[in-house]
């Protein structure tokens, strides 16, 4: 919902960091690595309970993610350069939550599986739109910068970032956190099967 509107408003910082970040040895596949390695360290950190140092890691991780594709653009964007980057987000995002579980069993175990529960709603209508929307060349000027087909929903990138954020800051409400994201993200999941649902039946309905 939010990402639309803050892409442009940081995308301008991004590309100034990107050109200075554009020299030999230096690629978009390889910021995305060391992105998605110290996106991994929040994981032992959740655990640990050393909630700052998870904040930061996953700050970290959401600016490389955007340097990458800043980076890419310059140099032109790549299919294998996009799945790389959507796959280790995915992973990111699924990694988080079970750092939470870890940290305390007890209170997160449910919370958190319910909220690995809907990401696996999120990701999946996400992906599988946009695997049939590059089949059927679909347009999408809302998000043109990006390497696939990025359909928005209420819970996207911008908003699972502030629950990361939040429940580092107030980890002992992360289970009223994840309860109530789990259930926002159920309500994107239905509406982007149902939008796309639609989409292409009514492309198959022109075709036929």
């Amino acid at each position: 919902m939010l990402d639309k509107h803050l892409h442009p408003r940081v995308k301008p910082g991004l590309n100034r960091l990107a050109a200075l970040l554009d020299r030999p040895g230096v690629s978009p596949d390889g910021l995305t690595l060391v992105g998605f390695a110290v996106g991994v360290l929040a994981l032992p950190f959740l655990a640990l309970g050393w909630y700052g140092a998870a904040l930061a890691a996953i700050a970290i991780n959401r600016l490389m993610d955007g340097l990458d594709g800043a980076l890419a653009r310059r140099r032109g964007l790549s299919d294998a350069g996009g799945f790389l980057d959507i796959a280790l987000d995915f992973l990111f995002y699924a990694l988080v939550p079970f750092g939470f579980i870890l940290a305390d069993p007890l209170h997160n175990a449910l919370p958190g599986s319910w909220l690995l529960f809907a990401f696996i709603g999120t990701g999946s209508s996400f992906l599988a739109f946009a695997a049939l929307a590059a089949k059927h060349q679909l347009d999408n000027p809302g998000y043109a910068h990006k390497s696939f087909y990025y359909l928005g929903g209420l819970t996207e990138g911008s908003e699972t970032m502030l629950l990361f954020g939040l429940s580092c800051l107030f980890p002992a409400l992360f289970p009223w956190f994840a309860w109530v994201f789990g259930a926002l993200c159920w309500l994107t999941t239905f509406t982007r099967v149902w939008s796309g649902y639609v989409t292409l039946k009514g492309l198959e309905t022109r075709q036929g």
